[in-house]
């Protein structure tokens, strides 16, 4: 019997209803369901909105009510400090203290109390910074760091001991350590230094072996699936994309969309992609899942989901995008077709634009030559049908 489809699938299916003019039958023919079936969600949403719109008819429910806007007011502060504390985080340039960022959402409303809470610091040293901000080893720090870096403004061939003499000259002494680590915070290097890189990191080692070998095909469906993560910028901030496609139709089997790149996007976007199949009465049983080496797809979460669902993972080498070229290519007619066409201003946007662009255009109407000039949805329909008459 088949399963129902993923909620993540059905809540953009009744977005992108909601944004667009078009009538019912053609959503549900774009996306590939039933009109009786977009209709029965559309009335389970109206309910739902309806009764979550409902006033409050005694003093209880009105206490309740009450209780609920405070708790909830609560979790937007709570997900304010949370949402500015990671991008403060973000900035490498900065020093990681937290004490400014908690002076800064004070200042735009957010509770001290609160946002203490959340990043678990305590308030006694935050108010005692806060009556002296700058102590006397940072200011000490500040002045060694003008004058090494006057040193290098005037000699950029300086290596960090040449730097330190100059600076003891101007009265700022320091030990050569000392010297090494403000030069190193700042990327203050001899111009015949040698190339150093952003950070140094490289990817972990690998939890699956390269099954693919960039051989990008497969007999039938389900035997072999693609996956990768790509980001855009939006008035909001960044918004992330985790496809899976299948390389026998080239079809988006399943994708997951979310503002925050972690391990549990790659997990939906696995999870939908399953739930989609086995939606059409499909098994994926014995399928190969080949990704690149990033950290969400060798998290212990996917790695779990995949043993869960049968599946095979399977990895390219590290800065080797030709492993993964055929999910590439799929990335790259998305960023021309959809997400560098215009400024989007909000998250929420982006994403209808980037579902209706998946399900309408690239799955029914952009035919492809590798497929015989059919799209992706005929093939699989054409030759799904062949190979059961066959058998």
């Amino acid at each position: 019997m088949p399963k129902a489809f993923p909620n993540e699938f059905r809540e953009d299916v009744i977005r992108v209803f909601k944004e667009s003019d078009a009538s019912v039958a053609q959503v549900a023919k774009d996306f590939g369901i039933s009109p009786s079936c977009l209709k029965r969600w559309l009335t389970i949403d109206e309910r739902r909105s309806a009764s979550a719109a409902s006033p409050a008819r005694t003093s209880n429910e009105s206490e309740a009510l009450r209780e609920a806007n405070k708790r909830i007011k609560l979790l937007e502060q709570e997900n304010e400090v949370l949402r500015r504390a990671a991008a403060y985080l973000s900035q490498a340039h900065l020093p990681k203290m937290m004490y400014p960022l908690v002076r800064e959402l004070a200042g735009d409303g957010i509770p001290v109390t609160v946002t203490c809470r959340v990043l678990k610091i305590a308030r006694q040293p935050y108010y005692r910074w806060l009556a002296n901000p700058i102590t006397d080893t940072e200011l000490t720090a500040a002045y060694r760091a003008n004058a090494l870096f006057d040193a290098h403004r005037d000699d950029p061939e300086f290596g960090y001991r040449f730097l330190l003499d100059e600076a003891r000259d101007a009265g700022q002494a320091m030990a050569e350590r000392t010297a090494w680590k403000l030069c190193s915070q700042q990327g203050w290097w001899s111009a015949f230094g040698k190339k150093r890189g952003r950070n140094g990191k490289t990817p972990g080692p690998p939890v699956h072996d390269d099954l693919v070998e960039r051989d990008f095909t497969a007999p039938a469906p389900n035997r072999l699936w693609l996956s990768d993560i790509t980001e855009h910028w939006t008035g909001e901030g960044k918004l992330y994309l985790c496809a899976i496609k299948d390389v026998y139709s080239n079809r988006i089997v399943g994708y997951s969309i979310d503002s925050r790149m972690k391990s549990s996007l790659a997990v939906a976007a696995l999870d939908n992609a399953v739930a989609r199949r086995h939606a059409d009465g499909a098994d994926v049983a014995g399928c190969v899942l080949h990704t690149d080496r990033g950290s969400q797809f060798r998290s212990r979460k996917l790695v779990h989901q995949l043993h869960r669902h049968g599946m095979v993972g399977s990895m390219g080498r590290v800065g080797a995008a030709g492993d993964n070229a055929a999910m590439e290519s799929f990335f790259a007619l998305l960023q021309k077709n959809v997400l560098n066409r215009r400024a989007w201003a909000t998250r929420e946007q982006l994403r209808i634009a980037i579902v209706t662009w998946i399900e309408r255009t690239y799955h029914r109407r952009r035919r492809q030559p590798r497929l015989g000039r059919l799209t992706p949805v005929e093939y699989e329909l054409i030759m799904t049908t062949t190979a059961t008459q066959v058998a």
